[in-house]
């Protein structure tokens, strides 16, 4: 994907004095109090805003917040606690801005924040007037806000449509080059974990991947419905019946290729769905009517992460159990251990995932950990996201 990078840009000193838009993803947990609860985002946005500020740039920073009311701002759609949290993370003040659509006042060396885009009423459509208006406001647009790719907005879309200058931000273009490697230009063999409560708000992904992947790893519901497809019965376990044929599809289709879908050989099953249900692991094809299934089992584990080892290229999309209770967590563990042990290229995105990855501290053993929720859900589906593709389009001049 040839897009314009910003890195680049400031490489060339062409950003110094400028005007410079960073549209970013600081949408944050907040707590009742308006604190934030987690500040991953905030980080993440840094490395982008000095680059521009070691540049000598005037910069000006936006994000959405929640989901204003557009044309209707409330204290709690205020970017105030990430004004503060920026300040501290860059070590200068970082004065926020209001009602910015007409004009900001910003000097080469400084740094503001707009308050929250989404307020901006025609923000969501894409409207072109208002994209038109925050193009003037900056000579070099930059979009580092991987997590919002998927929305063509007009602070995602339409400003990169009308700015002198449109590029990736850092983060963005590392999302760029991360999900190239992975799914463009793999190692082989690409293995793929897809899991998830549903087959239904995946199934789209899982026919994408059954055409490129050599394994096909499916965990959670979405795992209890192939179980079904294969003849094997899953007592009260959550799935989707009427997907079954799709699922059956999704199998023969990676079976033509000589690749695989790998059916569960045990699992871990309840009576009731509670952190202190008690755990029984199973045969696959000894789960009784008033079973539920909550997790793969040890041999089950114990196969994917041998998988996983050899891959040279993995790619993760939810937990394979429901890891957050103790005793239906070790499929996910093992899965986890096993891609931070393995050699291959990896990336993991959702919000599921991203929790698993924590609770086992695997960070720094895995490839590349994207950002975006949706976003990343889409690129696996082998959508074109509308951010990426105006970028491409400005790009390609």
């Amino acid at each position: 994907m040839n897009v314009l990078r910003f890195s680049d840009l400031c490489a060339q000193g062409k950003a110094s004095g400028q005007r410079v838009f960073i549209r970013a993803d600081l949408n944050v947990p907040q707590d009742d109090a308006g604190n934030i609860t987690e500040d991953t985002r905030v980080r993440a946005s840094v490395p982008c805003i000095q680059l521009a500020l070691d540049a000598g740039a005037a910069v000006m920073v936006t994000s959405h917040l929640g989901r204003p009311t557009e044309g209707a701002f409330k204290p709690e759609d205020s970017l105030a606690p990430v004004a503060k949290r920026l300040s501290e993370l860059l070590g200068r003040d970082v004065p926020l801005v209001a009602d910015w659509v007409d004009g900001v006042a910003v000097q080469p060396g400084q740094v503001v924040l707009l308050e929250n885009c989404r307020v901006n009423k025609g923000e969501k459509k894409n409207d072109e007037a208002l994209a038109k208006k925050l193009a003037a406001l900056c000579d070099i647009y930059v979009n580092d806000a991987f997590g919002t790719a998927h929305r063509a907005e007009a602070t995602t879309y339409g400003i990169a449509q009308f700015a002198k200058i449109a590029s990736a931000g850092p983060l963005l273009a590392a999302e760029i080059d991360a999900i190239t490697k992975a799914l463009a230009s793999p190692k082989r063999p690409l293995v793929a974990i897809v899991a998830g409560s549903k087959v239904s708000t995946k199934l789209t992904i899982l026919q994408a991947l059954a055409k490129n992947v050599d394994q096909l790893i499916v965990g959670g519901g979405i795992a209890n419905t192939f179980m079904l497809a294969a003849g094997l019965k899953i007592g009260k376990s959550l799935a989707e019946p009427d997907l079954v044929d799709q699922a059956k599809a999704v199998i023969a289709a990676m079976s033509a290729r000589g690749a695989a879908v790998p059916i569960p050989v045990d699992v871990v099953t309840a009576k009731t769905f509670a952190a202190d249900a008690a755990a029984t692991v199973k045969a696959a094809d000894e789960v009784a009517d008033d079973d539920l299934i909550l997790d793969i089992g040890p041999k089950t584990a114990a196969q994917l992460a041998a998988q996983l080892k050899q891959a040279g290229t993995i790619v993760w999309n939810g937990p394979v159990g429901v890891f957050e209770f103790d005793a239906f967590a070790n499929g996910t563990k093992v899965l986890a251990e096993a891609i931070a042990q393995s050699e291959g290229f990896s990336i993991a995105g959702g919000g599921d995932t991203l929790a698993a990855i924590a609770k086992y501290g695997i960070e720094k053993d895995v490839g590349y950990i994207s950002t975006g929720g949706g976003a990343f859900l889409e690129i696996l589906e082998g959508k074109t996201l509308p951010a990426l593709e105006i970028l491409e389009k400005r790009a390609a001049g």
